[in-house]
């Protein structure tokens, strides 16, 4: 949540920032602002989108070659031009964008108004600015000292850029919680939350780490310091994806791209790490622990949304596939209780962006409790990557859409790899079985194609119920977790309220929400239970409700109780998932469209929850 920018060089800094404050609005929307500095300090904010900040924005009035933005999902005060970022201190020096949260600003705050500090907005942000400057006073310090001194006395997670009046030859930069990274460019320097703003001026980066600033100036040097003072010597590394990634490639949307980069996502998560001719599965992070994590004796899956929807299929997968027990919890949930963890549990932590607060927060428990980490993510170089024993990149490629498509289809992709890997070390798995699925797994980018084709199909079902008000979902095994994250796709992006269930489980209250105006949809492709599938769907039939069934080819006994087919490939039940999910998907963005919905900036919703 919330875009930072930051740029030092000998280029016009403006159109950069604006440029790059567009590419990171999936990270918030709720107002925008940018300070530059040329002689003086010229600070525009506005409410609502990038566009209506450059809306006030008068020609002329932004040269420099120095400057921050910021793009706000809301945490502290309501979305409005004085809440937005940058927030000036008291004396008008200093210049701050802020991402994360000050749990402790309110005792900070009353401390400095009792000092004389007047605030303006609601912020917890502007609470630090004014702290900083009021550490640089009373220490008679440098700037960056400063920072690093009241970044000691708050407490919860920031990454800040601060700009200093008195010096329009430095920005700081500091993280904690929150990530940064810094591009390194000929003669410049850019400073952004993520590397899309920067892969079209450089691909060489630094990533901040863990309670770290860096100080950065135009004369072409940077330093690295611990908040703790102790300088280390930065890791430059090299971004992998291009500029056309991060582009819309004649896409309407970018979550509609999304779905159809589907197939060649999967491809690039299973390339070089399975091979089903000669029977193989080679994830890294698995080979290098391989012992400890096939004496484990139980797995623990921890993530949020829909990382913890591919957390459920996982646990289907482990159990049936490898035979280990395997827990699931909400990360959230999981920070604040007591669990009972141990150094013989493994704890796979699944996130699209690595950098989920609660789902760091569960690591930190575990590892606390000498578990062995496996992370399981999409960003190189996250924090939920930096935080895990070992792991395995999703490659994914970029996901911008706010409600994630191909990083579910990754994730489940990966999740199958490791419950096959576990199944081939531990022999619970007979070698035809393991190969049968493998060949399987590679068709199945091919057959997501082919469902593809259905689209139109799917927009024509998606206009007769896009003026529903309530949607159920239902699923048996493997296709329960596709009901959840099929509902959560509906509510995330049309805002019409949506419910998974196990569809075993709608006698025992879902009915009574039966009537002629519920669309039901049914996931129907299990070999396994179909027979009980199909009373549910006659269960549902017998009180009106409109149904909408996902079956296989040739179907016969469902089509001929539902109002709508979406017949996909068949495909290995351990496996449907994946391909499952693409109709639910294309359902919930036609219909979200046709309702004026912003399906890619969903109201409220951020892509990355980097706090609580």
């Amino acid at each position: 949540m919330c875009g930072i920018v930051g740029y030092i060089g000998n280029k016009e800094a403006f159109p950069i920032i604006i440029k790059g404050l567009k590419r990171l609005e999936y990270r918030g929307y709720d107002s925008a602002g940018i300070a530059l500095l040329n002689g003086g300090m010229t600070v525009f904010k506005k409410a609502g989108k990038v566009a209506d900040l450059e809306g006030i924005i008068a020609p002329g009035s932004t040269t420099a070659n120095i400057g921050i933005g910021h793009t706000r999902w809301a945490t502290h005060g309501e979305p409005n031009d004085v809440n937005a970022h940058p927030h000036l201190s008291q004396s008008g020096e200093l210049a701050i964008i802020h991402n994360g949260i000050i749990e402790n600003y309110a005792p900070l705050k009353e401390m400095l108004q009792k000092r004389g500090y007047v605030f303006h907005s609601d912020t917890d942000t502007e609470v630090l600015v004014n702290l900083i400057e009021e550490v640089q006073k009373t220490e008679k310090t440098s700037l960056d000292n400063a920072v690093r001194i009241a970044l000691n006395e708050v407490v919860g997670a920031y990454a800040i850029v601060v700009l200093n009046r008195n010096n329009p030859d430095q920005l700081i930069a500091a993280r904690k919680g929150s990530p940064l990274v810094i591009g390194i460019g000929e003669d410049e320097f850019f400073v952004a939350s993520d590397a899309s703003p920067i892969i079209e001026y450089t691909k060489n980066v630094v990533y901040l780490d863990e309670q770290e600033y860096a100080v950065i100036n135009r004369d072409g040097q940077y330093n690295i310091r611990t908040l703790g003072n102790i300088e280390k010597s930065p890791e430059i590394k090299e971004l992998e994806f291009s500029l056309e990634t991060i582009e819309k490639g004649g896409f309407e949307h970018f979550m509609l791209k999304e779905i159809y980069e589907q197939p060649k996502a999967i491809e690039d998560s299973l390339r070089g790490r399975m091979n089903a001719r000669q029977g193989w599965i080679k994830l890294g992070g698995i080979n290098e622990y391989i012992k400890r994590i096939d004496n484990a004796e139980r797995f623990i899956i921890t993530a949020c949304g829909t990382s913890w929807h591919s957390g459920l299929i996982g646990e289907y997968l482990i159990e049936d596939l490898a035979r280990v027990p395997v827990e699931v919890e909400y990360a959230s949930e999981f920070r604040y209780r007591n669990p009972i963890i141990n150094e013989n549990d493994v704890v796979i932590a699944i996130s699209q962006s690595g950098e989920t607060a609660d789902t760091l927060a569960a690591i930190e428990i575990a590892k606390e409790r000498q578990a062995l980490i496996y992370g399981l993510c999409n960003v190189i170089g996250s924090s939920i990557a930096r935080a895990s024993n070992a792991g395995s990149y999703t490659h994914a490629g970029p996901e911008i859409g706010v409600a994630s498509t191909k990083a579910f289809s990754t994730q489940v992709s990966l999740i199958t790899l490791i419950a096959l890997q576990l199944a081939q070390v531990k022999g619970t798995l007979p070698t035809s079985r393991l190969r049968t699925i493998l060949y399987e797994l590679e068709n199945i980018p091919k057959k997501i194609e082919e469902t593809l084709l259905l689209d139109a199909q799917i927009k024509e079902i998606a206009a007769i119920y896009k003026d529903a008000s309530n949607f159920l979902y239902l699923g048996r095994g493997y296709n329960f977790p596709v009901a959840l994250e099929g509902a959560l796709k509906l509510k995330e992006i049309s805002y019409i309220h949506a419910e998974g269930y196990p569809a075993a489980e709608m006698k025992h209250g879902p009915i009574a929400l039966i009537d002629e105006n519920m669309p039901v949809v049914f996931l129907a492709t299990n070999q396994s239970a179909y027979e009980k599938i199909v009373s549910n769907v006659q269960e549902v039939k017998a009180r009106k409700g409109k149904i909408i069934a996902v079956v296989h080819k040739g179907d016969t006994q469902i089509r001929a109780l539902a109002d709508h087919i979406i017949e996909v490939p068949e495909t290995e039940e351990i496996l449907s998932p994946l391909i499952t999910i693409v109709p639910l998907q294309l359902l919930a963005y036609h219909i979200a469209i046709m309702r004026g919905c912003n399906v890619d900036q969903p109201r409220n919703l951020a892509k990355s929850v980097t706090v609580e």
